[in-house]
C-alpha cells in the first residue's frame, strides 16, 4: 500500500485529534491572508456580476475563476461532464479529499444597477439576483486559503474546487455527480448568499422540472377552424388539470409553470405550444407520485385535444440531506469569523433599498451577528441536494443582501453589486476556509460525518431522476 495512503487511513481511524492543531494564531493567519486579498476578490466578483451569464453559458465567469485558481497553483480540468463551463481545480494528493463548491450562473430578467432603486441596465437582461457571482468567488478564495495553509503546514491530502454551472434550474452538479467527479470526496463545504449569517441545518425541497411540448395541426382560425387541432388548447387543458390537482396533493407541495410558447398569431390555430413546469416537495419519493400524475394530465390533455405530447426533463434535484457533525464544525468556524458592520454609506444604501421591500422586515443590523440556524424544510430547491446524498455536505448563509431581501429579486442584484455583497462574501470565504482546515486537521470530524451520513441514508441508494439524458446546455433557450 502507498505509504501516504496508509498514513491517511491510520489518521482516519485514530481517536479525536487535539483541536490545538488549528490554534487561534493559525486561524488568525488564515483570516488575515484572506482579508489581505479582499480587494482582489471583490474585483473578481464584480466582474462576474457584470458578465451576468445564465446557466451553461457562463464562459467568461468560469474562465475568470479558473485563472485565479491556476495562478494559485491548482491544476485545472476544464469542460468536465460534457459541460463546457464546468471544471475541477485540484491541489495536493491523496486523502482526505475536501471539496469546496462554487456557482456562477445568473438569472434571466434581473438586470439591475448597484443602486438602491430600480434601475435596469439592460432591458430584459440577466442579473445576479441569487448572488452566484459572490458564491463562486468566495469559494475560490476559500480553496486558495486552504491550499496556502496546506503548503505552510505540509498538510497531506487534497483540496478541490468544483466549478458547478447552471444551478438555477439546469442541475449542473447532477451531471458532474453522474460523471463520477465526486466519487473519492470525503466532505463537501459550500455556502449561499442571503440576508443573514447562519449555518444551514435545514433541508430543502426536491424539485422536478420539464418542458411539455404539444403538437397539433395549424389552420385558419376563422375560415377553417374545424381543420385545426390547437396545441395551445392542450397546454391550457393540462394547466387546468394540474391546477385542480392542487387540492389533492400534500399541502407542502409547490407547483408552478410558465407558457413559453403559445402560438404566433391569434388567427392561426397553433400547431406547437410549450409549457415549462416545476414541481416541488420535501421528499423525492412523494414528489415521484405527484410528478407521475402531472405527466398523466399532459397525456390526457393531448388525448382530449387531438394533439400529441412529448416532454423534456430539464432538471431534477433532491432535497438536502443535513449532516450535524459537519454543521457543528462549520458553526465553530462561523462563530470565530463573526459578522460585519455597515459603514454609514452602506447603511444609507440599505435604508433606502428597504423602502421597496414588502412585509415585516428583520433588524437592519442582522449582518453584524450570527443568526440562529433554521431547521425543518426550507422553501428553495438546489442541486446541492443531490450532492448531499452522495457525499457528506455542509453549507452556510452569509449576509450579502440587505436584511429582508428575497432571493431572485432586483434588490438582491443591487446589493450584490456593491460593498454589502462583498462584505458577506468575505464572511463566507473565511468560514469555509476555517471549516475545511479543521476537517483536514482533526480526522475524527470526517469519521463522525461519514457515520452520520450512512445512518441518514439508511441503505438508500441515490439515483438521479434525469436518467441518461445529456446536460441541457440550451435549457435557457425559448422554443420557437
Amino acid at each position: 500500500m502507498n505509504p501516504a495512503r496508509l498514513i491517511a487511513l491510520l489518521l482516519l481511524s485514530a481517536p479525536i485529534a487535539a483541536a490545538a492543531q488549528v490554534t487561534p494564531k493559525i486561524q488568525d493567519q488564515v483570516l488575515a491572508g484572506l482579508e489581505a486579498k479582499r480587494s482582489q476578490y471583490s474585483d473578481v466578483a464584480h466582474r462576474i456580476w457584470g458578465f451576468a451569464e445564465v446557466g451553461y453559458q457562463e464562459s467568461k465567469s468560469s474562465a475568470l475563476l479558473q485563472e485565479q485558481l491556476k495562478a494559485a497553483g491548482f491544476s485545472i480540468e476544464a469542460g468536465v461532464a460534457e459541460i463546457p463551463t464546468a471544471f475541477v481545480a485540484s491541489y495536493g494528493s491523496g486523502k482526505p479529499v475536501i471539496a469546496i463548491v462554487g456557482e456562477f450562473d445568473a438569472l434571466p430578467g434581473l438586470s439591475q444597477d448597484a443602486v438602491p432603486t430600480r434601475k435596469i441596465l439592460i432591458d430584459g437582461g440577466p442579473g445576479h439576483g441569487c448572488g452566484h457571482h459572490l458564491f463562486g468567488t468566495a469559494s475560490t478564495a476559500a480553496a486558495i486559503a486552504v491550499k496556502d495553509w496546506m503548503v505552510a503546514t505540509k498538510q497531506a491530502g487534497t483540496v478541490r474546487f468544483y466549478g458547478t454551472p447552471a444551478e438555477e434550474g439546469g442541475g449542473g452538479k447532477v451531471y458532474m455527480i453522474r460523471a463520477g467527479l465526486f466519487k473519492d470526496v470525503d466532505a463537501v463545504v459550500s455556502w449561499h448568499p442571503g440576508d443573514e449569517n447562519s449555518v444551514n441545518r435545514a433541508s430543502s425541497l426536491a424539485n422536478n422540472s420539464a418542458k411539455f411540448r404539444f403538437h397539433g395541426i395549424s389552420a385558419h382560425a376563422a375560415a377553417a377552424p374545424e381543420q385545426g387541432r390547437s396545441a395551445l388548447d392542450a397546454v391550457e387543458a393540462m394547466d387546468n388539470m394540474v391546477n385542480m390537482m392542487r387540492e389533492h396533493v400534500p399541502q407542502e407541495t409547490r407547483i408552478h409553470y410558465i407558457i413559453t410558447s403559445g402560438g404566433k398569431a391569434p388567427n392561426v390555430v397553433p400547431d406547437f405550444a410549450e409549457v415549462y413546469y416545476y414541481a416541488r416537495h420535501g421528499d423525492m419519493r412523494v414528489l415521484d407520485g405527484i410528478w407521475t400524475r402531472m405527466v398523466k394530465a399532459a397525456e390526457g390533455a393531448a388525448l382530449g385535444t387531438g394533439t400529441t405530447m412529448d416532454y423534456e426533463m430539464v432538471n431534477s434535484v433532491y432535497n438536502v440531506l443535513p449532516n450535524t457533525a459537519l454543521e457543528d464544525v462549520m458553526q465553530r468556524a462561523m462563530n470565530r469569523v463573526g459578522g460585519y458592520t455597515y459603514t454609514p454609506e452602506e447603511k444609507a444604501f440599505a435604508e433606502q433599498l428597504r423602502t421597496s421591500l414588502i412585509g415585516t422586515l428583520p433588524p437592519l443590523d442582522q449582518e453584524s451577528r450570527i443568526s440562529p440556524p433554521e431547521t425543518g424544510i426550507g422553501s428553495g430547491s438546489t442541486d446541492m441536494g443531490d450532492l448531499s446524498w452522495v457525499v457528506p455536505t455542509v453549507q452556510l448563509s452569509a449576509a450579502t443582501w440587505v436584511p429582508g431581501t428575497p432571493a431572485h429579486s432586483w434588490q438582491a442584484t443591487a446589493a450584490g453589486g456593491m460593498s454589502i455583497g462583498a462584505n458577506g462574501m468575505m464572511v463566507a470565504a473565511k468560514t469555509m476556509a476555517l471549516t475545511a482546515i479543521e476537517l483536514f486537521a482533526v480526522p475524527a470530524n470526517l469519521v463522525n460525518a461519514k457515520a452520520e451520513f450512512a445512518k441518514r441514508l439508511g441503505g438508500f441508494t441515490y439515483v438521479s431522476r434525469v436518467g441518461d439524458r445529456k446536460p441541457p446546455l440550451d435549457y435557457r433557450r425559448v422554443s420557437p
